[in-house]
C-alpha cells in the first residue's frame, strides 16, 4: 500500500512506512554543530563522548559526519529513512506519557554505537548513501506532522544522536506549534548537546543496554558512565524518562548485577522511573543466541519490584500481565494493554480511578 503525505510518497509494509523518494536524492550539506577545528585542517567532533579526531576527507566513528575542508558536515541531515505516523507511543516504548495516542516517527540511517543485537541494524548500521531515503525539511516536517493530527514526534528507529542538528531545529518548531518531542535514544551523548537539545524535548526512552563496562565494551563497542550521566542529566533537566533494558541470556542477566541497576535507577532518576524488561530475539550478530527464557525476565522484574521500583514492564512477550501498569497501593490495573494496544485507562487526572493514588507520568 502506499500513502501520499505532501509530494512525498511511503510503502507501508508491516505495520511501518519506509520511504521511496520522488525527489531527487541530492541535499545541501549541513556544517555540524558541536566541533572544534584543530591544526592541519583536522576537527574534533564534541557531540558523543567518541570525540572523534577527523582528518580532512574523513568520517567520525558514526560514518554520518565528514570533514570537508576543515569543517564537519553531517551528512545525514534531513534524509530519512523511515517516517512513520501510524506508531503507537507504547511502540518506543513509552507507557507513561500519553498513553493510547499515535506519534509521528522518523529516523536517518547511522548510529554511533556497533550493538551486535541491534534490531534495526539494516538502517542504524549503514551510512547514509548506503539506504534509500528522502529529503525532507524540519519545516516540511512539520507541516506533515501538523496535518497528521499527531500529538508528538518521536525521533526513533537509530539513534538521533547521530541526526541531532535536524532533532533539535525540528524539536524547536514542533514546541512552537504545541506538538510534543520524544525520542528513543541509546544515551551515548555528551552532556552539552544533551541539556541543550533536552529545553525541547517532553519525554525520553533511554536503552540502558547493560550495567558493566565490560558489556558496553563486547557488545555495543561503547561505555556505560556516559549513558548513566545523560540519565542523570535527562532527569535533573525535566524530561519524563523511562528506562528499557534488552536482557540477554548469559550476558547481563545475572541477578547482582540487575538489583545493582535497580537500585541505581531509584537511588538516582526515582522509585517513579518506569522500567521495561525487553525481551532479546535473535538478530543481526547474535542469531546463534537463543531468545530470552520469560522466567529470566519474570525474575528480573520481581528483583526491580524487591529493590523498590514501581512501575517495571516487560516488553516482547506477547500477552504477559506484565504489560500492564498496576497501581503501586492498591495493586489493580489502571492500564491494561495487549502489546502496543491499550483496552482500558482507569485513571482519573492521573490517579487511581479505585484508590485515589497518583501514578506517576504524563497524561493528557
Amino acid at each position: 500500500m502506499k500513502l501520499t503525505f505532501g509530494f512525498l510518497t511511503f510503502l507501508v509494509l508491516a505495520g511501518s512506512i519506509l520511504c521511496v523518494s520522488r525527489l531527487p536524492a541530492d541535499a545541501p550539506l549541513k556544517e555540524a554543530l558541536f566541533y572544534d577545528k584543530l591544526d592541519r585542517g583536522q576537527v574534533q567532533c564534541k557531540l558523543c563522548p567518541r570525540q572523534c579526531t577527523i582528518a580532512q576527507g574523513g568520517r567520525g566513528f558514526c560514518a554520518t559526519r565528514e570533514n570537508q575542508g576543515g569543517k564537519l558536515y553531517t551528512l545525514s541531515y534531513a534524509k530519512l529513512v523511515s517516517l512513520n505516523d501510524l506508531d503507537p507511543i507504547e511502540k518506543k516504548p513509552l507507557f507513561h506519557f500519553f498513553p493510547n495516542t499515535l506519534t509521528f516517527s522518523l529516523a536517518t540511517a547511522g548510529c554511533n554505537l556497533r550493538c551486535k543485537f541491534c534490531q534495526n541494524w539494516e538502517i542504524s548500521q549503514k551510512t547514509p548513501e548506503e539506504v534509500d531515503y528522502t529529503y525532507i525539511t524540519p519545516e516540511e516536517l512539520i507541516k506533515e506532522a501538523k496535518a497528521s493530527g499527531r500529538p508528538s514526534i518521536a525521533y526513533t528507529y537509530t539513534e538521533p544522536t547521530i541526526f541531532y542538528e535536524f532533532v533539535l531545529e525540528t524539536a524547536k518548531l514542533a514546541r512552537a506549534q504545541g506538538i510534543k518531542n520524544v525520542m528513543h535514544s541509546n544515551g551515548f551523548i555528551n552532556e552539552e548537546p544533551l541539556r541543550q537539545l533536552s529545553k525541547y524535548l517532553d519525554a525520553a526512552n533511554i536503552d540502558l543496554k547493560g550495567f558493566s563496562e565490560d558489556y558496553y565494551a563486547k557488545l555495543s563497542s561503547g561505555s556505560l558512565e556516559p549513558v548513566l550521566r545523560s540519565l542523570k542529566i535527562l532527569k535533573q533537566e525535566g524530561v519524563h524518562l523511562e528506562v528499557t533494558n534488552l536482557v540477554l541470556s548469559g550476558y547481563n542477566d545475572d541477578e547482582a548485577t540487575i538489583r545493582k541497576m535497580c537500585l541505581w535507577i531509584k537511588d538516582n532518576l526515582g522509585a517513579d522511573t518506569p522500567l521495561h524488561f525487553s525481551r532479546f530475539y535473535p538478530m543481526y550478530k547474535m542469531v546463534s543466541l537463543n531468545p530470552t527464557p520469560v522466567e529470566v525476565l519474570e525474575k528480573a522484574r520481581n528483583i526491580a519490584l524487591e529493590s523498590g521500583l514501581k512501575y517495571v514492564y516487560i516488553g516482547n512477550v506477547a500477552g504477559n500481565a506484565a504489560e500492564n501498569t498496576f497501581c503501586p497501593k492498591c495493586k489493580k490495573i489502571v492500564i491494561e494493554r495487549h502489546g502496543y494496544m491499550v483496552s482500558e485507562i482507569s485513571l482519573v487526572d492521573g490517579k487511581c480511578k479505585f484508590c485515589g493514588e497518583k501514578i506517576a507520568g504524563v497524561w493528557r
